[in-house]
């Protein structure tokens, strides 16, 4: 012991190893080192940097447009009331949800998951769904519905 603080024995080795990847995010320990890494973790990090950005350069252009930082559910709403063409100034509680239901339907065909189907007698188009939706947590549901929401945009050039 020299002042409280021990050195390192000599017999610990200098190089470490990386195992190859794992499989399915499990974790790996780098030899010598005893942490733990988890490489699919990191990937999600980028990833969930990368879609933060891009929604906050979004939300931006929204600010800009309409004057005020939109929500998740407004910008559904704006998204039902492009898809649905009818600009009303008043819609009932049901129509602003039907319109979220348009918008989500709307977003996820981007992906396969939803067909449009037909245009009722009253103007509402519907839907038909070609696969079910990926098991996903709270907060993975919102990126997913945040990711398919900029690709939206993107194509329909905002």
């Amino acid at each position: 012991m020299n002042g409280g603080v021990q050195r390192p024995s000599k017999n610990v080795a200098k190089a470490t190893t990386v195992k190859r990847m794992p499989q399915k995010g499990r974790a790996t320990n780098m030899a010598g080192t005893g942490l733990q890494f988890r490489f699919c973790y990191l990937c999600r990090m980028d990833a969930t940097h990368d879609l933060f950005v891009r929604w906050m350069e979004l939300e931006q252009k929204l600010v800009e447009r309409f004057g005020k930082k939109p929500d998740l559910e407004t910008v559904l709403f704006l998204i039902g009331i492009q898809e649905l063409g009818d600009l009303r100034h008043k819609y009932t509680k049901e129509q602003k949800q039907d319109l979220m239901h348009v918008a989500v339907c709307s977003l996820l065909s981007q992906s396969g998951y939803f067909v449009f189907d037909h245009t009722d007698g009253e103007g509402w188009p519907h839907f038909k769904q070609l696969k079910p939706l990926p098991t996903l947590g709270l907060r993975e549901q919102e990126d997913f519905l945040k990711d398919h929401i900029l690709l939206y945009f993107q194509q329909n050039g905002f």
